[in-house]
């Protein structure tokens, strides 16, 4: 198969606000160049572009997973469904036996039970860890336990069928499972290597926290009764940051497979998949404390690179922070980006087989216009990778 590497790059300002928090509360840093920077850690802006593709309807429930622990309920909502003879307690003790079939372990948590009151069920086994299973997966691990629901115990004693177990859940990965990859600690063969590496993202210049002070007033309070109901404080930041995300497009082909759908061609879903993904990790955005800030902006500029020999990041661009010095980071953002991406192709590149597009906004960005291709929107910039993908993916290795 050709191997085919997606970069996605992209400049995003931030009003004040606090996307990701540490374990103070404060928004999340690193020095680099020598100087402190906000950061959004990979897996805030991953959740974010995995629930985008549910809340946006970018893909069908269908070809989406779930990671929870509670994967006995979720198997045992299907076998209900499937059957509305069984009882919910049935229903559990077959899904928490089919689970444990595949190499997983549950437990019923401590917790629930010492919690549960005289009298009630005891509450549902859980996995130890959080479990990333498919649609389909879940699908087929519930009619595999009414298979065996006569006597499951014995069912699943059978090699074949417990072959079986495992089979279901390493066959038809979703779309996001197959995209950021699933480890298992206690069954490492239904492990999948993710095809998505998302970098932290990083302010191009220095940034200090700030702290923001308030007071909120008791409505009932009296004339007589004055001063605050309610005081503290709430720290937040604002920047221009640098995204960065590789997308290897070979490796998401096979974690995929033929298809979710067994009619279509394989490079279909795959085409799906790499839109859904693209659209989604540019237009997201981390939900951290955003009621209080409100900070809904959509990046300035995108770059988009196809290359087959490795991934590159851009983010040498800004080893040496942006001063600002008229007031703004976004314009010299860009105007680094436009010297130094034609540096880096020069020495390291490999123009036959590269294609870049740009997708930009306002007269600030105006220097990245000759790194590649413009495109005049996102959709027909996804259009374009789409399609590039397919032709390579088609094309004789």
């Amino acid at each position: 198969m050709n191997r085919i590497f997606l970069d996605v790059h992209a400049l995003q300002t931030v009003p004040p606000s606090n996307l990701n928090r540490d374990d103070t509360g404060a928004p999340k840093s690193a020095v680099y160049g020598g100087v402190p920077r906000a950061r959004v850690s990979s897996q805030a802006w991953k959740r974010a572009t995995r629930t985008y593709f549910r809340d946006e309807h970018l893909l069908d429930p269908g070809e989406l997973g779930v990671r929870t622990k509670k994967i006995v309920e979720a198997v045992a909502e299907r076998i209900m469904a499937l059957d509305p003879s069984l009882d919910g307690e049935s229903a559990l003790r077959f899904a928490d036996e089919t689970v444990r079939a595949t190499g997983l372990k549950t437990e019923t948590p401590k917790r629930k039970a010492a919690a549960a009151k005289e009298g009630e069920p005891e509450p549902a086994p859980e996995a130890k860890y959080l479990v990333f299973l498919s649609a389909r997966q879940l699908d087929g691990l519930a009619r595999l336990a009414l298979d065996g629901a006569a006597d499951i115990t014995g069912f699943l004693k059978d090699k074949k069928n417990k072959d079986r177990a495992k089979a279901i859940a390493d066959a038809h990965h979703s779309v996001d499972i197959s995209l950021f990859g699933r480890m298992v600690a206690d069954a490492a063969d239904l492990g999948v290597d993710a095809a998505v590496q998302v970098a932290h993202a990083l302010s191009v210049h220095r940034v200090d926290a700030e702290s923001d002070y308030y007071t909120a007033v008791d409505d009932h309070n009296t004339d007589a009764e004055t001063g605050a109901g309610m005081i503290g404080t709430v720290d937040f930041n604002s920047a221009t940051l640098y995204r960065y995300a590789a997308l290897s497009v070979h490796q998401l082909a096979a974690n995929l497979g033929h298809g979710l759908r067994e009619e279509e061609l394989s490079t279909t879903p795959v085409r799906r998949a790499v839109e859904a993904f693209v659209h989604g990790f540019i237009a997201s955005l981390p939900t951290g404390k955003i009621n209080t800030f409100g900070h809904h902006t959509l990046p300035d500029a995108v770059i988009v690179t196809l290359r087959t020999t490795r991934p590159v990041s851009f983010v040498a661009a800004f080893e040496e922070p942006v001063r600002g010095d008229l007031g703004g980071h976004v314009r010299e953002a860009c105007d680094r980006l436009a010297q130094y991406i034609p540096d880096l192709e020069r020495a390291y590149g490999n123009a036959d087989s590269t294609l870049t597009w740009v997708l930009r906004v306002g007269p600030n960005t105006s220097e990245l216009a000759g790194i590649g291709t413009e495109t005049p929107s996102l959709s027909a910039l996804l259009t374009a990778v789409g399609q590039t993908v397919t032709d390579r993916l088609e094309k004789p290795a």
